[in-house]
């Protein structure tokens, strides 16, 4: 465990999931879907040895919530009891960001409850939009405010919008639409008064933050000649912003790797693969092949994570 990996971006399509949602998750996974509907943990497991992943969170993608609250309540209970067993059935080698049935906040509190009190989970997995609410949205203050109080670990990934569907003729939604709303979520919270209210979440957001690095510097200088919006961010959009969490998943480039090292350096940065969409040598081969310090690989690959989830520390 020492020496390994530890992937904070790591998806499973468990049976039932699979059953209740998988005309939806067809969608959205496109070309991928073949790969992943055969998706089992004996794949996980032998991904993770083959590149040195000592432990990978789990979480769900591409969501849940299809416009039906009962379904959406039944998806995210299942999801999470099959993750636990998954857990206990490999002990060590998973952990959980539990799904909320958002955008239902009496039935999120109590599986905030059954999740960490029950499930004894890692932290919490939601998707950057449920519909026509983004996560900064008042609705879900509750949450968010129960949330802050158990002081958990919220990891964000990012899902297609309704508001932006087909807006693009033949896009597909990973190539803009994801990095967008991403950076969409982020802006939400910041200005929805989110971050500096529960400032005791520790944030994850997937794929470098999206948009976000190219953008951050700009949204802080329009906030600053907004008296209404700079109010809600009183430490400043900056500070805010680099105090989250970023994963590496999917930035496998210079560019944005770059950018967002910039923005919020290493101590900020975490491992993560997007299995199975992705094979985590991907993960693993760009921080040679941008020659990162030992130092600094180190702190990506596992001791930033093992600093933010005891059960690996």
């Amino acid at each position: 465990m020492a020496a390994g990996r530890i992937d904070t971006h790591h998806h499973i399509y468990p049976p039932k999931y699979l059953a209740d949602a998988g005309e939806h998750i067809r969608r959205a996974t496109h070309v991928h879907f073949p790969r992943i509907s055969q998706w089992t943990p004996a794949q996980s497991v032998e991904a993770m040895d083959r590149d040195g992943i000592a432990a990978a969170i789990v979480s769900i993608s591409p969501s849940l919530w299809f416009g039906d609250i009962a379904a959406t309540r039944k998806i995210a209970r299942d999801w999470n009891e099959y993750a636990a067993e998954m857990a206990r059935d490999h002990r060590g080698r998973f952990g959980i960001f539990a799904a909320l049935p958002l955008p239902d906040v009496e039935a999120s509190l109590k599986e905030i409850e059954y999740a960490l009190d029950v499930l004894k989970v890692d932290g919490f997995g939601l998707v950057t939009n449920y519909g026509d609410k983004w996560p900064g949205d008042k609705a879900f203050a509750p949450v968010f405010d129960e949330l802050n109080r158990r002081k958990a670990v919220v990891y964000f990934h990012p899902t297609e919008s309704p508001a932006f569907e087909n807006i693009l003729p033949d896009i597909p939604p990973p190539m803009i639409e994801f990095p967008f709303d991403t950076t969409r979520a982020i802006v939400s919270l910041l200005f929805g008064g989110t971050l500096s209210r529960c400032a005791d979440i520790r944030y994850i957001f997937s794929h470098g933050g999206g948009a976000l690095p190219m953008l951050a510097a700009r949204i802080a200088s329009v906030a600053k000649n907004r008296k209404d919006l700079s109010a809600r961010v009183p430490t400043g959009v900056l500070p805010e912003l680099k105090k989250l969490y970023y994963d590496i998943a999917g930035i496998n480039h210079a560019i944005p790797f770059n950018a967002i090292r910039e923005l919020v350096g290493t101590s900020q940065l975490l491992f993560g693969t997007d299995f199975p969409f992705w094979a985590p040598s991907v993960a693993v081969s760009i921080l040679g092949e941008l020659a990162v310090p030992p130092a600094d690989r180190q702190k990506i690959e596992r001791d930033n994570a093992r600093a933010l989830l005891p059960r690996f520390a």
